[in-house]
């Protein structure tokens, strides 16, 4: 799916919770804190990590690019 980013960046907890990948933002958090989380390619760990346009977040069944 595609997110239009509207600000410089996006907290990646945000992101999650916005497109629907998880109910809520504690969702959303454990989902990074398990390692579930990739931000082009890298597992990403920091909850509250700046996703910005151009970049893609991924996870099992689940694929966000920002423009």
């Amino acid at each position: 799916m595609d997110f239009e980013l509207r600000s410089e960046y996006i907290a990646l907890c945000d992101l999650l919770k916005y497109c629907g990948i998880t109910e809520t933002g504690g969702m959303a958090k454990h989902l990074i804190a398990e390692g579930l989380v990739l931000v082009d390619g890298e597992v990403e760990l920091r909850k509250r990590a700046k996703i910005r346009s151009g970049q893609v977040v991924s996870g099992e069944g689940f694929s966000i690019r920002v423009e």
